[in-house]
């Protein structure tokens, strides 16, 4: 008797919902790979194996910002990325450093709630933004 199918957990990418004590969202415009390059982004990165989320996207801002940060509250939702990958995003607050771009990114900015669309953010990261700001 054939088994069935059982597709394999998804690969979960972290991001953050990073603010400044002025109530301005961080973005991160992709330097990389060469189809999202130029495009804005939260962001965090991939969850590793037998890492929790809140680790690995203390972890990421670590390697790609340079910051210390605290993920605190995880935004309701959880949207599709490219097949077999799932985005989850945590409102993060920075607790030490000033946010540079080392890696993966080319510029950082700080939007104001009316900025926010005045990037030209990622497909797969518009719902979740939608999400963050719907909260406040």
């Amino acid at each position: 008797m054939p088994t069935a199918f059982t597709p394999s957990e998804p690969v979960v990418v972290v991001a953050a919902a990073l603010y400044d004590d002025a109530g301005r969202l961080l973005a991160a415009r992709r330097s990389a790979p060469p189809e999202l390059a130029g495009r804005w982004e939260l962001p965090g990165g991939k969850v590793e194996p037998g890492e929790s989320p809140e680790h690995a996207l203390v972890r990421e801002l670590r390697e790609e910002l340079g910051v210390e940060a605290r993920p605190e509250e995880r935004v309701p939702g959880e949207w599709d990325l490219k097949p077999g990958y799932v985005l989850r995003v945590w409102r993060t607050r920075l607790v030490s450093g000033e946010p540079a771009a080392l890696q993966d990114h080319d510029e950082l900015r700080w939007l104001t709630a009316g900025e926010v669309w005045d990037v030209d953010w990622l497909d797969q990261d518009v719902p979740a933004v939608k999400q963050v700001i719907a909260q406040g």
